[in-house]
């Protein structure tokens, strides 16, 4: 009976088999079962402080994502190829401030808007690095670039150039006619030979001062240089003899190669006492730093007429310097030729022929003074022929004249 019982609850489904376990039906098997109900809230989650802290970390969230668009379109911006079609110049003045230059650049359309310009100099910290000056920017610049050039103060350059050999009057009229230096020359002129002859850069706003303040102080510095490298046993004693004989030597040639030779000469002639005899001495004496005119010549009472810088009269060197010398007439002075050469005349050819006697330096004078003679000659003979030309021609105008009417 058991046995029976047994394998009648085995038969049957939805029951319980002898373990206790439930036992389904196909169908029920595949019935879904209800899902769980949602977990309750808890009371913390629930509290009036947690949702007050979730909503504002929502906002800076928020917030920070805003920012970080503003920023990252700013810098686009800042870094995109600008509004400018053609090259255009910019004169920034001292003392302008940020907001200033952005509004001046973007007058000149130099960039699109001023407040991008000045934030974006401001992230790079670089407001108080902005330069005066005036600047050349070109066309599709950004306004990165273009705050880096100002940043540089790489502005335009203009220059001023100083022959060897002019005077300080010379100098200050070469100063005072320029366009572009600001501001007046000093009153006095400095001493004779304090300027540096050379090609002097600088920026709009450079004043007329400031530039005649470089010039000194490069002559300086050079002479000083130079003067340390000197040979021994010159017959200068101080930088003052000095940079005056290198100021004859300057004005006696142009020919590079020839400035230690003709420094040797009158080396030579100063160490045997004997009179320099240098024209270009006579000349300043006479004129001063306004310089001969060029039409007038030396005439032999000006060779005998006393003045302090005359060598054909006096001893020795001059008072002082006659012009403002070069490095190269420096060196020379510094670094002469070794010759025993006390003359020396010009060759015809824009050089000097040097001798050691007198009667050597008669017989180049006298080659020299044939040369002159026969340029003379050849010019009169040119001038004569175009006169000859023109009356030609103004006779056959006239011919025609007459005929015609």
């Amino acid at each position: 009976m058991n046995t029976s019982q047994s394998d009648s609850n085995q038969g049957s489904f939805g029951g319980r088999d002898a373990s206790g376990i439930s036992l389904k039906s196909p169908k029920e098997a595949l019935k879904p079962k209800d899902a769980p109900p949602p977990p309750k809230r808890s009371n913390r989650a629930r509290h009036g402080f947690i949702v007050v802290m979730n909503f504002l970390m929502s906002c800076i969230v928020f917030v920070v994502l805003v920012l970080s668009g503003i920023v990252l379109w700013g810098k686009s911006e800042f870094e995109k190829p600008g509004p400018l079609q053609s090259d255009q110049t910019v004169l920034i003045k001292e003392g302008s401030s940020l907001d200033t230059i952005a509004n001046q650049l973007a007058d000149n359309g130099v960039i699109d808007g001023p407040w991008i310009f000045q934030n974006g100099v401001k992230a790079y910290r670089a407001q108080r690095q902005m330069k005066a000056g005036e600047y050349l920017f070109h066309p599709a610049m950004s306004m990165k670039d273009v705050m880096e050039t100002i940043r540089s103060g790489k502005g335009i350059l203009y220059k001023v150039s100083v022959p060897e050999g002019l005077t300080v009057a010379q100098v200050f009229d070469r100063l005072a006619k320029s366009e572009i230096l600001e501001g007046d020359l000093p009153a006095e002129h400095p001493p004779e030979g304090s300027i540096m002859p050379d090609t002097y850069p600088f920026q709009r706003g450079t004043s007329r001062k400031e530039m005649l303040e470089r010039m000194i102080a490069a002559q300086e510095k050079v002479v000083e240089e130079v003067w340390q490298r000197r040979v021994d046993g010159l017959p200068v004693q101080t930088k003052q003899e000095f940079v005056t004989l290198a100021s004859i030597v300057e004005k006696e040639t142009g020919v590079a190669r020839e400035r230690p030779h003709v420094a040797s000469v009158f080396i030579n002639r100063l160490r045997q006492g004997i009179r320099l005899q240098s024209d270009p001495t006579i000349i300043y004496g006479l004129f001063g730093g306004e310089g001969k005119p060029k039409d007038r010549p030396i005439y032999k009472s000006d060779i005998e007429k006393p003045t302090p810088y005359n060598t054909y009269v006096i001893p020795a060197l001059p008072p002082g310097p006659i012009a403002n010398p070069g490095r190269a007439a420096l060196e020379a002075v510094a670094n002469p030729s070794i010759t025993d050469d006390l003359y020396f005349v010009a060759d015809g050819t824009g050089g000097h022929v040097f001798a050691k006697t007198l009667e050597e330096h008669n017989q180049n004078v006298a080659r020299w003074r044939a040369i002159e003679k026969q340029r003379q000659a050849e010019a009169e003979k040119k001038a004569q022929e175009s006169a000859d030309v023109g009356n030609s021609e103004s006779s056959g105008s006239n011919a025609e004249t007459t005929g015609a009417q």
